[in-house]
């Protein structure tokens, strides 16, 4: 008897996560249509990801996405697991931002994190639908490390394990940065919910 699809993903989610492994490998073969489709699926993420990374006025968003497309269907054939391609997608991303970064003067430092990580549940604070709007506005006062975390598990929801996959760093580090960078935000979106309180 054939094992059915695990009871812990949904059968929509699966039959989705087996079509876009199926797009990976067609576009491993050359096939453009495949490669059009997992553009049209990450383009708009992808962009949301850069711009909040790297907004620095320097990097034209749209040519970085062209360069970093390119460089996926050049080097997508030598992906040996089509279910990594979301994190490994990323990680090109993040490298080819980074590389141009680097070719620019350094106009600050980032701010160092903690790594150390209290007792906490993950998910223990998660922002109702109305603050939605002031969390992508207060993503940009926090630090890189932390904008990344927050964008590529909210975002994206990726997998710890897929997150330290792109950042280059330990599980542990993933899970210390979204414990600070939550916490960072929710003092930001208190603070400028009281600036902006019912008036008298």
């Amino acid at each position: 008897m054939r094992p059915g699809p695990p009871t812990d993903v949904p059968t929509t989610e699966l039959a989705e996560r087996l079509y876009e492994r199926l797009l990976v490998v067609r576009c491993q073969t050359g096939d453009g249509i495949a490669f059009g489709e997992l553009v049209r699926r990450y383009a708009p993420r992808l962009r949301y990801y850069l711009r909040k990374m790297f907004s620095d006025p320097d990097i034209e968003t749209d040519d970085l996405l062209q360069d970093i497309w390119l460089s996926v269907f050049r080097d997508v054939p030598r992906l040996t697991d089509p279910a990594a391609f979301t994190a490994w997608l990323y990680r090109v991303a993040r490298n080819r931002a980074l590389r141009q970064l680097r070719q620019r003067p350094r106009r600050s430092e980032p701010l160092p994190i903690p790594d150390e990580l209290p007792d906490y549940e993950p998910e223990d604070d998660a922002f109702s639908p109305d603050e939605v709007e002031r969390v992508h506005v207060a993503l940009d006062r926090l630090p890189g490390e932390q904008r990344e975390v927050l964008v590529l598990r909210f975002v994206q929801s990726m997998s710890y394990e897929d997150i330290a996959a792109v950042a280059g760093c330990p599980v542990g580090t993933v899970r210390s940065r979204l414990y600070y960078a939550k916490r960072a935000l929710r003092q930001m979106l208190d603070s400028t919910a009281n600036a902006v309180g019912p008036k008298e």
